[in-house]
């Protein structure tokens, strides 16, 4: 998940720097991991690796999170490269 704070979430997270810690104990309660956390410096604030059960699930995640109206989010699937070779590879036997 990528995220790009709004002013009144830079404003927030200036005076409550803990509030980020926060926010990944709310996202593990909806079920699922957040792997890694990063700040970053360019067109997105933030990169949150979470791993989900399903796709609903994220989207739950990501809903709550917009809905507050401090951060903007783009969600990307992610499939391991050896799930897609060997998928790939299922496919060319066909």
């Amino acid at each position: 998940m990528l995220s790009t704070l709004a002013p009144d979430g830079w404003e927030t997270l200036r005076q409550h720097p803990e509030r980020i810690h926060q926010v990944r104990s709310e996202v593990e309660a909806l079920g699922l991991k957040v792997v890694a956390q990063y700040a970053l410096m360019g067109q997105y604030d933030f990169l949150n690796i979470i791993e989900a059960p399903d796709e609903h699930t994220m989207a739950k995640a990501a809903i709550m999170l917009a809905a507050r109206g401090t951060m903007r989010t783009t969600t990307l699937a992610a499939i391991p490269v050896d799930d897609l070779v060997a998928m790939l590879q299922e496919g060319k036997e066909s």
